[in-house]
């Protein structure tokens, strides 16, 4: 399949081939594989109950589809129970529908070095999604725009820790509500080549994705692989609305990933306790996929949590919390247990900006996202405000520390070289190891090291502008903009798509609602 991609990507002529082979490429680290082992949190008695609870709540309360009698009659002829909108399924009708759904799928990436596998043992990492502001140390806090947008999507693909391009990175408001789409999925396609989501908005915008894959990739590869990813939000508690299942149908039919992911604030969308919500999340993601496999039987899909709890006093979600992880950790147990790939964590803060509590949030979320068993975390990188603002500045702080990740992910050596008995009768009593023949072999790789972060002494620190980890970022973010080179795209593919862009923009007037 590699292949077959190469070869799409060199229709252009000698001059396209020449051009394609001089292209600057950047580093990117591949999708990480790990050789640790998982957090298994919960015990088999609570994973029993919460499974058999679920159960109760689809075929006792059941879930409502709404909007949607194409919905309902599918599910009906399967053997649910219809009543108005609500779907009763007995017990376990949604489990064996979803045992079609593959344990993991390649989402192939227009280049395809940058291929992912997402499931098994792998975490792929993906930016934030959805904010509607931004926040730059110049600039402030503002209103997104395209360019913005665009910003964000060359930052995602000069970081060498980054896998995946995303999606909504942010919501760029200078642009009509109708006709944005086309302008982020144009963005992804052209200014990176790492695989990216599509568009969930509307179903005729979940269309115009895959017919832009198409031109990207072929029409008859878009539909014999997975070359998009999506995110399905199910409107928790229990509660599918047309729009997203409307999307799930169009990316289901045409062979294309979607997470469904209940998105639940914890004492307000679910109950406040943790085997309560774990019950509400397993029976909202056991009806979702089992739907798209209704729908497609083998389309791939992941298993998909976004849980915060609350602030009691205000109201506003809370980030990196204990209940936040020991949830996370529960729900990849019960996907490992229906063997799907697995959505959850993030840089997730409710900082305002990039500052201590962001990082003590963020980094209590990356952790357990390792640990617990995430194979797609979506906002890696360039979360702020509970998910209201994509920061530049964090996102080049997170996409550094996702560096750790990968690094802790490969676990400790014993061979003859971890275990370093050489090293030690070499140097011996009393003297030391950075000359011996050891350490000049590995030091280069033996620790990892920060490309942000100052290791300088005080003094050198301090004639250098005494500079913070924000400004440090800030000129990070400044520096990769500047040394950005766009990836190759055969001339006639990025034509095509600018023409596809044009006339559908052209069918219809704007709208900003």
């Amino acid at each position: 399949m590699a292949e077959a991609s190469r070869k799409r990507s060199r229709s252009g002529g000698g001059a396209a081939r020449r051009a394609e082979r001089t292209a600057v490429s950047v580093e990117t680290e591949r999708y990480i594989d790990r050789n640790i082992p998982l957090y298994e949190f919960l015990d088999e008695a609570t994973l029993e109950l919460i499974e058999y609870n679920a159960e109760t709540v689809l075929e006792e309360i059941g879930v409502n589809f709404v909007d949607s009698p194409i919905a309902l009659e599918r599910w009906k002829s399967v053997g649910a129970t219809i009543e108005g909108e609500r779907v009763r399924i007995p017990r376990g009708l949604a489990r064996e529908l979803c045992k079609t759904a593959p344990s993991k799928f390649i989402q192939h990436a227009r280049n395809p070095d940058r291929n992912v596998e997402i499931g098994g043992k792998t975490l792929v990492t993906a930016p934030v999604y959805g904010p509607p502001f931004v926040r730059d140390r110049e600039g402030g806090r503002r209103y997104a725009t395209i360019s913005d947008f665009q910003k964000f999507v060359k930052l995602g693909y000069m970081s060498k820790y980054l896998h995946h391009s995303g999606g909504t990175v942010c919501e760029p408001t200078d642009v009509p509500v109708n006709k944005r789409h086309l302008d982020m999925l144009f963005a992804h396609m052209v200014y990176s080549d790492k695989p990216f989501m599509g568009s969930v908005t509307e179903p005729s915008r979940a269309q115009d994705s895959v017919d832009m894959c198409e031109i990207l990739f072929g029409k008859d590869f878009v539909q014999k692989n997975t070359v998009m990813t999506s995110l399905i939000n199910i409107n928790s508690p229990l509660t599918f609305d047309s729009i997203m299942m409307g999307a799930l149908e169009v990316f289901a039919t045409n062979n294309q990933a979607c997470i469904v992911s209940p998105f639940i604030v914890g004492g307000a969308m679910a109950p406040v306790s943790i085997v309560g919500t774990l019950t509400q999340v397993l029976a909202e993601v056991l009806a979702g996929i089992a739907y798209s496999q209704i729908l497609k039987p083998g389309a791939p899909v992941i298993f998909g949590t976004f849980v915060t709890s609350i602030d009691m006093n205000s109201g506003a979600p809370t980030f990196g919390t204990p209940e936040a992880s020991q949830i996370l950790y529960g729900a990849g147990q019960l996907a490992r247990r229906m063997n799907l790939p697995f959505r959850s964590g993030g840089g997730l803060c409710g900082s305002k900006l990039p500052d201590a509590q962001a990082a003590y949030e963020t980094s209590s979320t990356l952790n357990a996202a390792l640990i617990g068993g995430v194979n797609f975390m979506l906002h890696s990188c360039g979360w702020l405000e509970g998910g209201l603002v994509a920061s530049f500045e964090k996102f080049v702080m997170d996409a550094d520390q996702l560096g750790a990740l990968h690094k802790m992910s490969l676990g400790v050596a014993a061979d003859e070289n971890g275990q370093a008995m050489n090293a030690i009768r070499e140097v011996g009593p009393s003297g030391h190891y950075l000359g011996c023949e050891h350490t000049q072999d590995n030091f280069k790789a033996a620790f990892w090291r920060s490309d942000l972060f100052d290791y300088k002494p005080f003094e050198t620190w301090y004639e250098e502008g005494a500079r913070d980890t924000y400004t440090l970022a800030e000129e990070r973010v400044a520096k990769q903009l500047a040394t950005y080179q766009q990836p190759y795209l055969d001339p006639s593919v990025l034509a095509a798509l600018e023409k596809y862009v044009a006339d559908k923009k052209a069918e219809k007037p704007d709208a900003f609602v």
